[in-house]
């Protein structure tokens, strides 16, 4: 099949307004590939950095244990929960599980009996707490941007467009299908529906494996168990389900088929969910009034037993008490939990040796990498981006900010006459400086801005990242190359420079070089930094060292800094510039009746006319160079 151009892109525009009807039975409920997942003594461990040094002080950093020998298996069909206080290790977990942890991780993980691989990955749905969405695009235009870029070529558009419909339809997201996701400043739906849309983007793939980090978190109690209700559904059509919760209602807390409690990262217990309040009975920890059973738990897990040592008041409970109970806890939970536990993941790994062995054989007959090609991700990565920021785009204060500026250079430097060589140079400098910043102060916030929603769809194997590196550039070109081409339409005829139309067509093209290869230094800021606060001030201090060495404030530069002038590209587009508008053999009045050439003036002597090729070669060195720089600092955001 054909991959699809952006034109044909365009056709889903249409399709948005006249949606496909979902069909009766829905993909949910066709078979899946079922993955059993088994977890063994899995411990984490992250590294605490000293806060500072003093005198004696050693720069060694101590480990804290987030995990400690966490065991567990989940089957297709069922619904495991992990509840625990804050700080427990749930996400941390999770995140384990779902093969994103680069840390220190020791363990045996493996999904029917295999390590994590690519075809797991994308057999696998993870929806993080927070959601992350593109605030100006649609709910429809967002899952349909998601299924084009997670559903294989082998499918048809008109079928990716299908399942977005079927989606859409199942989770409830009918009457808000048109809406804007919104955001801090941008008026959306609802926290629940969010939520909702986080839950489709995964299922759009059709998971086999599905894991959700508190996906209840914010929501109201009828909105919570909405969610869940949907989330315990799709474990019911066979898919092996595990979600973090926080503090459930008791609702939403028999809907759990599994349930693994964790107090600072230890295990205190793994079993039915049904079942976890007679446990606890049965080794002392009991209750003789009515409450929800996620209560008791959680007050467990920190460490207050509820009718454990009567004599000891709930208020009076010191830091000992409560880590004896949590010992005590754990205590049992080695001896009577985790030696049974691992006996029935030994049993079931030798049961399941065939069917092992088979999954392996299939898995490796066709080691596909990718779903989609690179140029159909860049067609609708580039697509993606241009709709997302068909807002921002064209943003009013950016195109006042420029404009103004472009009239009141004009006036200032209105119709300037050729014997006033000296303002002309500076109107030139002026040039060189302006579209020098600007982009680099603007192009610092496109990847620190992008970072979230990069780590989040590039850990589901969404794309490369070259196709978005490149389709994030080429999207943001008509922003970059239409605002100095309107700057420099006014403001060149308005100063009076040399009314030629070759020559303005060359001083024009020499802006914009100039404006891509700022934009390049200011992308590799925003990617090596990622803190748009931190890269703003290197940009900052990066622009006033290319201003003092552009070659017009400081002519004689002492020979032990004269390389800084050869960093600043400033340096050769006001060299350029020049170039463009002078040659050797122009003249200027210097004085009633006295003609002078150009080339002899100071500040024109001092930079020189005849260096054009050079000057095009190393600010191309740097168009490509400033890229690659950020190019290879997102390789290594995780």
């Amino acid at each position: 099949m054909a991959t699809p151009s952006i034109a044909s892109e365009t056709h889903h525009e249409a399709v948005l307004a006249n949606p496909v009807q979902a069909k009766s039975k829905s993909f949910l409920q066709l078979p899946l590939h079922q993955i059993t997942l088994k977890f063994e003594d899995v411990v984490y461990k992250a590294r605490l950095e000293p806060k500072g040094f003093c005198c004696g002080a050693t720069s060694s950093s101590k480990e804290k244990t987030i995990l400690n020998g966490l065991t567990g298996m989940v089957c297709p069909g069922e619904l495991l929960a992990m509840l625990g206080p804050t700080g427990s290790g749930k996400t941390t977990l999770l995140t384990a599980l779902g093969g994103r942890h680069t840390g220190k991780l020791s363990g045996k993980i493996t999904y029917n009996g295999q390590p994590f691989s690519g075809s797991i990955r994308r057999r696998t749905g993870f929806v993080a707490q927070q959601d992350t969405l593109y605030p100006h695009l649609t709910v429809t235009e967002t899952l349909l941007f998601t299924a084009l870029l997670r559903l294989p070529n082998s499918m048809a558009n008109d079928e990716k467009v299908e399942h977005v419909e079927r989606v859409i339809t199942e989770l409830g997201l009918t009457r808000c299908r048109n809406s804007m996701i919104g955001g801090p400043l941008v008026r959306g739906i609802s926290g629940g529906e969010k939520k909702r849309v986080s839950i489709g983007q995964e299922l759009l793939i059709n998971p086999s494996l599905l894991l959700l980090d508190e996906p209840t978190s914010g929501l109201d109690s009828t909105t919570a168990q909405q969610i869940l209700t949907t989330i315990k559904q799709l474990a019911n059509w066979g898919r092996t389900v595990i979600t973090t919760i926080h503090q459930p209602s008791s609702r939403l807390y028999h809907m759990f088929d599994k349930l693994i409690l964790l107090s600072e990262g230890c295990p205190i217990y793994y079993g039915p969910a049904s079942t976890a309040l007679e446990y606890f009975s049965s080794i002392g920890f009991s209750t003789s009034i009515t409450i929800n059973p996620a209560d008791l738990l959680l007050d467990l897990a920190n460490g207050i037993g509820a009718d454990y040592n009567q004599s000891i008041e709930q208020g009076d409970k010191t830091e000992q008490e409560r880590k004896r109970v949590r010992d005590d806890l754990i205590s049992a939970y080695d001896k009577n939990i985790s030696t049974r536990l691992k006996a029935e993941l030994c049993s079931s790994d030798v049961n399941n040796t065939t069917y092992t062995q088979h999954a392996s054989t299939r898995s490796n007959a066709k080691p596909e990498q990718w779903c989609t090609s690179w140029w159909h991700q860049f067609n609708v990565l580039l697509l993606r981006g241009l709709r997302e920021r068909r807002h921002a785009t064209f943003n009013k204060l950016r195109i006042i900010q420029v404009i103004s500026v472009a009239f009141l250079g004009g006036l200032l430097w209105w119709q300037t006459p050729t014997s006033h060589i000296a303002d002309r140079t500076g109107m030139i400098f002026f040039f060189s400086v302006f579209w020098g910043f600007y982009p680099l102060h603007n192009a610092v916030f496109t990847f620190p801005t992008d970072r979230a929603m990069l780590i989040k769809e590039r850990s589901s194997g969404m794309y490369r990242l070259s196709s978005y590196f490149l389709a994030r550039i080429v999207g943001d070109l008509p922003l970059e190359l239409s605002l100095p081409t309107a700057f420099t339409f006014i403001f060149y005829w308005m100063g009076g420079l040399k009314p030629n139309p070759v020559t303005f067509i060359l001083f024009l093209l020499v802006v914009l070089f100039n404006v891509l290869v700022s934009q390049g230094l200011g992308l590799a800021f925003g990617a090596i930094l990622m803190d748009p606060r931190s890269a703003t001030t290197l940009a900052s201090v990066t622009t006033m060292v290319f201003l003092m060495a552009g070659g017009y404030y400081i002519q004689h530069i002492p020979p032990f800094i004269m390389w800084l002038k050869y960093l600043s590209y400033n340096y050769y587009c006001y060299r350029l510039l020049l170039g463009v508008q002078y040659n050797e053999d122009a003249y200027y009045e210097c004085s009633n009746g006295t003609y002078c050439r150009v080339a002899d003036f100071p500040a024109i002597k001092a930079v020189g006319l005849n260096h054009l090729w050079i000057d095009v070669s190393a600010m191309a060195v740097m168009l490509v160079g400033y890229r690659f720089v950020a190019y290879l600092a997102l390789c290594k955001v995780r």
